[in-house]
C-alpha cells in the first residue's frame, strides 16, 4: 500500500446544520493512493449497516473502529437524523484532485435524479456536477434505474507542510470557526486557509455545513484528534505508514492484528492479536525472534520496559521488532 493509513475516532454528534454545501475539490497531486475520511451526516433515521452498504464499506468493524464504536456493536443499531459519522475511503488523484477510489458505487433507484442522489442521498458531500463529470454522462436528466454511479468523494494524499497527513473531509458546524477547527484537530489557521482556499476566515461562519479539508498528524502534542505511530513501523509495509486516531481502533495485515491508539500511551500504537475468527485463514507468526514475547507482550527488567511491537506485514509474514523502553527517562533504544 506504501500510504499513510489512519481511522479516525468521531463520536456521533448531533448537528444543527442542514445539507452540507460541497467546497471545492480537495487538491491532490500525489501519485499513490491512500486512505482518507469524511463525515456524513445522516438526513433520516437509519443504521449502521444501511451506511456501510451505502458507502461500500467492505467490513463493518473498519466502520465500529473509525467511530470507536465496541467490535460487539450491532449493525442494526439506529442512527438518528442528523447524527454525524466518520466515513473511511480509499483516495486517488485525478488531474489536481482527489477522488474516492473507486467506491462508493450507487445504484440509481426509481425516481433518482443527479441532485436527488448529490444532495439528498450523500448529503451535498459532492455535487450532482462532479456525478456526472466521473460518470461520463453527457445529460444530466438521461439515467436509468439499475445503473451504477461511481460517487467521488473529495479527498487527497498530499503531504502538508512537508508531513504525511491523513485528510479528513470536515463538515463544519454551525457557529463554527477556523480557529475552533484548528484548535481541535491540531493543525493551524493558516495551514486550513491555504488547503481550502479560503481568503478571509470570517467566511467560513456562513458556511455551515460546508466540508472543509482537514490534515491530520501527530504534532507531537497532547491534542484531541491526534494520531499514533508504531515505534518500529518498517518503511517496506503493506501499511506503512500505519496512523490511527487517538481513542479508535484499527484491524491491519489482513485483519490478523487490532492496533489502537491511546494518547496515555505517548502516542505509540498498541497492537495485539485480533482473536477475530477469519475464515479459511490461517494468520502468520507473531513472535518476535530472539526473545519468548508475541506482538502486544511486555516484560519488565529494572528501568528497561520491553515490548513485542508490531512492526507492519508483507504478503506473507508479519513483521515484529523489540522495543526497549527506559522508564528511567525519556531515552528509547530499539533492537
Amino acid at each position: 500500500m506504501g500510504s499513510a493509513t489512519l481511522l479516525l475516532v468521531l463520536p456521533f454528534l448531533s448537528l444543527l446544520s442542514t445539507v452540507p454545501e460541497a467546497q471545492a475539490a480537495f487538491t491532490c497531486n500525489s501519485a499513490t493512493t491512500c486512505n482518507a475520511l469524511i463525515d456524513y451526516v445522516s438526513p433520516n433515521t437509519t443504521t449502521l449497516s444501511a451506511i456501510q452498504t451505502l458507502f461500500d464499506v467492505r467490513n463493518l468493524r473498519t466502520l465500529l473502529g473509525a467511530n470507536s464504536l465496541p467490535t460487539s456493536t450491532s449493525p442494526n443499531q439506529s442512527v438518528a437524523a442528523k447524527d454525524k459519522i466518520v466515513i473511511p475511503f480509499r483516495c486517488r488523484c485525478s488531474n489536481g484532485t482527489g477522488i474516492s477510489n473507486r467506491w462508493p458505487v450507487y445504484t440509481v433507484q426509481k425516481g433518482d435524479g443527479l441532485y436527488h442522489i448529490a444532495a439528498e442521498v450523500f448529503v451535498g458531500l459532492v455535487t450532482y456536477q462532479e456525478i456526472q463529470a466521473a460518470n461520463n454522462i453527457s445529460n444530466q436528466d438521461l439515467i436509468e434505474v439499475g445503473q451504477e454511479l461511481r460517487i467521488p468523494l473529495p479527498c487527497s494524499c498530499d503531504n502538508v507542510n512537508g508531513s504525511t497527513v491523513v485528510h479528513y473531509g470536515h463538515v463544519v458546524e454551525a457557529g463554527s470557526s477556523v480557529e475552533l477547527i484548528a484548535g481541535e484537530y491540531g493543525t493551524t489557521e493558516e495551514t486550513l486557509l491555504r488547503l481550502n482556499g479560503i481568503a478571509d476566515p470570517k467566511t467560513l461562519q456562513a458556511q455551515a455545513g460546508a466540508v472543509l479539508d482537514v490534515p491530520l498528524k501527530d504534532l507531537g502534542k497532547y491534542w484531541p484528534e491526534g494520531t499514533c505511530m508504531s515505534a518500529a513501523a518498517n518503511n517496506n509495509s503493506l501499511d506503512y505508514p500505519l496512523l490511527v486516531s487517538n481513542g479508535t481502533y484499527v484491524y491491519t495485515a489482513n485483519s490478523c492484528v487490532m492496533c489502537k491508539c491511546d494518547s496515555a500511551n505517548n502516542w505509540t500504537l498498541q497492537c495485539e492479536p485480533s482473536q477475530l475468527q477469519l475464515p479459511n485463514k490461517t494468520c502468520p507468526s507473531m513472535h518476535c525472534e530472539g526473545s519468548s514475547l508475541n506482538i502486544g507482550n511486555i516484560t519488565s527488567a529494572g528501568c528497561n520496559q520491553t515490548t513485542c511491537a508490531y512492526a507492519g506485514y508483507t504478503s506473507q509474514t508479519i513483521l515484529t521488532s523489540l522495543v526497549v523502553d527506559n522508564t528511567c527517562s525519556d531515552e528509547c533504544e530499539r533492537f
